[in-house]
């Protein structure tokens, strides 16, 4: 195994988050009552629980680095999550971002804010 680094993001509900992410296309790789792993590829999520976590004030957050943004769009666009500034969770569509990085913006039940951004942008923002 290469060296990486995850996102350990919180949960009120392990079970909750695991469902929303199977939907998104996540696989669980671990879960106890005290952590869960998942993986959608080389994409890997961390949670541990956070029973009293208010959503609308939560200040969590991961990137998301992909080579086919639209492909990633696509599939998280199943499961119709809302596009709108209030609800929770959400999900924006992808667009340029003024600093040039191409990306879209989710949401999830916790709070958590997922930055999804396109690979290609980034390498030629360098």
């Amino acid at each position: 195994m290469t060296d990486h680094a995850t996102a350990n993001l919180p949960s009120r509900d392990l079970d909750k988050t695991a469902a929303f992410y199977v939907a998104l296309g996540f696989e669980v790789g671990f879960k106890d009552d005290g952590w869960m792993i998942l993986s959608r590829g080389n994409l890997q999520l961390e949670f541990f629980p956070h029973a009293e976590l208010d959503p609308r004030t939560s200040c969590f957050s991961a990137c998301l680095r992909v080579d086919d943004l639209d492909a990633l769009y696509a599939d998280f666009s199943k499961s119709n999550l809302p596009n709108d500034c209030w609800s929770v969770p959400r999900m924006d569509k992808p667009e340029v971002m003024p600093f040039g990085l191409r990306m879209f913006h989710l949401i999830d039940l916790d709070g958590s804010l997922l930055r999804c951004i396109d690979n290609r942008a980034t390498s030629s923002a360098n």
